[in-house]
């Protein structure tokens, strides 16, 4: 006869949960707090940077502005660079400047189209038909001067202004001259580039002056520094 005999108990396996220290290592062997403190640092070095790429940025959006304000200064100073030149163009654009003997008592207009007629051979019922807004003798007479005063005249049409300007070749070998009136800063630019183009004729190349700019072979000439 078997005798029943109470089982032992045996231990319990589970343990009791106790709260977690800062001492408490991780997987790692390293204890939170340090991965607290590794992670704060982190943090701190985090909003480091980000205040400097936010510094950073508002510098590149001043320096944007300044560069788009000084675009706007440039393009201003070149449009009304622009604007000069073109009310320069306008001012001598149809003006001619002419070298005639100078008589007492004489018509301007009627002296000019007479010279166009005699010296630079254009037909008569062309030179009747070109139009003048004025016609007048530069400066006011001297008495005794042996020098003519020369004579400034305005064409109302460029195209009889050319036509009479092209025919400048039959003045060559005589004391009389046509070409146009400048302003005094253009005629002094002109005065330092003919030396240049006559040099530059010399070694065979071409050069023509187009107000007070010099074109060699099709280029602009630029002096060298």
């Amino acid at each position: 006869m078997h005798v029943l005999q109470p089982k032992p108990r045996r231990p319990s396996s589970k343990r009791s949960r106790s709260a977690i220290s800062p001492e408490t290592t991780s997987p790692t062997g390293r204890s939170f707090t340090d991965i607290l403190d590794s992670i704060d640092k982190r943090l701190s070095s985090f909003d480091a940077r980000l205040s400097l790429v936010e510094i950073l940025h508002h510098e590149f959006k001043s320096l944007r502005e300044s560069l788009e304000f000084s675009q706007q200064q440039v393009e201003t100073l070149a449009a009304e660079n622009a604007s000069l030149r073109d009310s320069v163009k306008s001012l001598m654009e149809n003006v001619t400047h002419l070298s005639i003997p100078e008589s007492a008592d004489e018509d301007a207009e009627a002296t000019v189209k007479n010279f166009i007629k005699t010296y630079q051979k254009l037909p008569e019922d062309t030179v009747e038909n070109i139009c003048f807004e004025r016609v007048h003798r530069m400066g006011a007479k001297k008495p005794g001067a042996l020098r003519p005063r020369p004579i400034v005249a305005k064409f109302g049409y460029i195209k009889q202004k050319e036509q009479v300007k092209s025919r400048g070749r039959e003045l060559k070998g005589t004391d009389f001259g046509v070409n146009d009136q400048f302003p005094k800063e253009i005629l002094e630019r002109r005065k330092i580039l003919f030396p240049i183009r006559r040099s530059l004729i010399q070694k065979g190349s071409r050069a023509v002056i187009a107000v007070d700019r010099l074109y060699v072979d099709g280029l602009l000439y630029r002096k060298k520094p």
